[in-house]
């Protein structure tokens, strides 16, 4: 089957799980649920395009596919953001009643511990992947220990709200917000189609790139930006979904044999866009609201992220 046809497919399923989620059992209120409905379904393609986006040319400029922005600690500095807010500042304080404030302190944040971060250990490729890897664990579980340390001083009514940001969530999404994601999505979108034939170059490692005229070092520094900015955006839009990129990213891989990055970029958004939407389905209609869509991701996600590193270390033995 050619991939074509595969988005196609993939694209139709996409609408049908839109269209199922907008008018499923929209009993009564047409008029008020409609609208509320739609903006989640925003929230819901605008996260998974940006997520989608990121986590594949991330991945093509570390050259592993186990390697994501949100493995690396980048969801873990959102959590830290939120919680010095909430601690030093409270729940009723400008950085937090603002959206507009809140947002943009979380996207500073992010973009500057990834900079920072991507600075010391990509700048030339000299660390292995799984020493990237493994710092990018240590860095976040340093950041979730300090963050559970905070939690324990912080007021347990400041605790409870502050809880409601820790976890993804598309229930509370402020369509002002949603409008500035678009925003930098779009202007993502228009930089990323003028790169599309460099990635492509890149995926063939750093020394074939530079010998085809490609500034390796500056367009990884660009495209590690470009990422951090995209899943900084999207964290920050709805909260954190650690493994949903690396989740939705290796389905595109094995469902679309293509080196083409464009395919392998719509082919994930899709996908994402699929599971976002399904998955928010069953977290209203079959699970009643009783759980919440980033556990169930994160708990497939886990799973999923142990059998690539078993797959991987497989295929080196």
């Amino acid at each position: 089957m050619r991939n074509s046809t595969k988005l196609i497919i993939l694209a139709v399923i996409a609408i049908v799980c839109i269209l199922f989620y907008g008018f499923y059992d929209i009993k009564g209120g047409f008029d008020y649920a409609f609208p509320r409905r739609m903006l989640k379904v925003s929230a819901m393609i605008v996260t998974g395009i940006a997520i989608s986006f990121s986590t594949v040319v991330f991945q093509t400029i570390t050259h592993n596919r186990i390697l994501t922005p949100s493995v690396m600690g980048l969801d873990s500095m959102y959590q830290v953001v939120q919680t010095l807010i909430y601690f030093f500042a409270g729940s009723m304080s400008v950085w937090v009643l603002n959206k507009y404030l809140n947002f943009g302190a979380a996207i500073f944040a992010m973009v500057l511990f990834a900079l920072i971060l991507y600075r010391f250990l990509f700048r030339a490729d000299k660390h292995p992947v799984y020493f990237l890897l493994l710092i990018g664990m240590i860095v976040g579980t340093l950041l979730g220990s300090f963050v559970t340390f905070l939690q324990v001083l912080i007021d347990p009514v400041e605790y409870l709200s502050l809880q409601s940001r820790l976890f993804a969530t598309f229930s509370n999404v402020k369509a002002e917000l949603l409008f500035i994601a678009i925003g930098i999505l779009f202007i993502a979108f228009i930089y990323g189609y003028f790169i599309m034939g460099k990635l492509d170059v890149m995926s063939l490692g750093r020394e074939n790139a530079m010998n085809l005229g490609i500034n390796y070092d500056g367009m990884v520094m660009r495209i590690l930006i470009l990422s951090s900015v995209l899943i900084a955006t999207s964290t920050a839009l709805v909260g954190p979904i650690t493994f949903f990129g690396l989740i939705v990213a290796n389905l595109s891989y094995q469902y679309l044999v293509t080196y083409k990055h464009s395919i392998h970029i719509i082919g994930a958004s899709l996908i994402s866009i699929i599971a976002l939407v399904g998955g928010q389905f069953l977290v209203e209609h079959i699970f009643e609201l009783r759980t919440t869509l980033s556990v169930i991701i994160n708990f497939i996600g886990g799973i999923y992220f142990i059998y690539l590193l078993l797959k991987e270390s497989r295929a080196a033995g």
